[in-house]
């Protein structure tokens, strides 16, 4: 049974490289804010509302913690086996979709609209994480994970390569940005959008890798890889404002359950433990400087000395 620390600075977070010492906030602990979901991923904070979103992919459902009463409720049911959701540039709700095959916006009025379900007349695999760059465009990964079975999505065969899409903010148009990757997971852009990250879940071990985003912002060169994970499972993660990388971790009885923080460099400098898989995470509070991790069948924070960059 997990219990929160009772001294600071709390054990959990773990320094592993100097550096990572003024990250760490000596008088603050993880809490768990929820437990009770089946697998919880896409975090995504709405400061205007003061409140988290995330998805329960089994259970159908995204929820919502509220900052105020830390009362925790149903946002959507059904909601299409919802994995990966991030914010637009105008503040609305991106989502990728297991069961229907598709990422959607949350339009003011509550509506959904379609970005993008389809790609050259063949129907996605299951959209998994989804970020928007300054620009409007929206990219995400498309693994295979919600039609390998009925637990996540449903059961169907892919008609697609497990490719990463650009989809053009004021066009709709969408391309293909990398077509070598098998299961593409969790992907973030540097503050600066200069690089694209993006986890290789087809390779073992699994890797990050790193793309320069070149010429009008639309293509990706050079790609190399930042980080080696060994036993570790990354999965989704997001960039501070000084470009280290916060990443989901874990699976398995290897003691590495938790967050991992990489220098820009690929560096480990930090290690938050946490008792259970972290799928994914954000950054979030009135300042972005409280990290938000779903986590298997929790909802955990903590507050750090950094902030997360914009986008995010």
């Amino acid at each position: 049974m997990w219990q929160p620390s009772a001294r600071y600075p709390d054990p959990a977070v773990q320094i592993l490289d100097p550096s990572f010492a003024k990250y760490r906030v000596t008088l603050a602990a993880v809490e768990r804010l929820f437990t009770g979901s089946r697998w919880a991923e896409g975090p995504v904070w709405f400061g205007d509302g003061r409140y988290l979103l995330w998805s329960d992919i089994p259970n159908n459902r995204i929820l919502r913690w509220d900052e105020e009463t830390g009362a925790v409720g149903i946002f959507r049911k059904p909601s299409n086996n919802a994995n990966g959701n991030t914010r637009d540039r105008q503040g609305r709700l991106v989502t990728c979709e297991h069961e229907t095959r598709r990422v959607t916006r949350t339009e003011y009025d509550g509506s959904i609209t379609v970005i993008l379900d389809r790609f050259e007349g063949r129907r996605l695999n299951s959209p998994n994480d989804v970020v928007v760059k300054s620009d409007g465009s929206i990219w995400f990964t498309d693994p295979e994970f919600g039609i390998l079975g009925y637990y996540e999505g449903g059961k169907a065969e892919p008609e697609l390569p497990t490719n990463v899409y650009r989809v053009d903010g004021q066009t709709g148009k969408a391309t293909v940005v990398i077509g070598d990757i098998v299961r593409p997971n969790g992907l973030c852009f540097s503050p600066d959008e200069k690089i694209l990250y993006v986890v290789d879940c087809g390779a073992s071990p699994r890797l990050i890798h790193a793309y320069d985003v070149v010429g009008d912002g639309t293509r990706l060169a050079n790609r190399r890889t930042l980080v080696d994970a060994g036993p570790g499972t990354p999965d989704g993660f997001r960039c501070d404002v000084d470009g280290n990388l916060w990443c989901g971790w874990g699976m398995g009885e290897d003691g590495l359950d938790g967050v991992m923080v990489f220098s820009p460099q690929g560096q480990p400098i930090g290690r938050i433990a946490l008792p259970e898989r972290c799928a994914n995470l954000c950054f979030g509070g009135r300042h972005r400087n409280r990290l938000f991790m779903a986590s298997s069948q929790s909802l955990y924070a903590l507050y750090v000395n950094t902030q997360g960059a914009p986008g995010g």
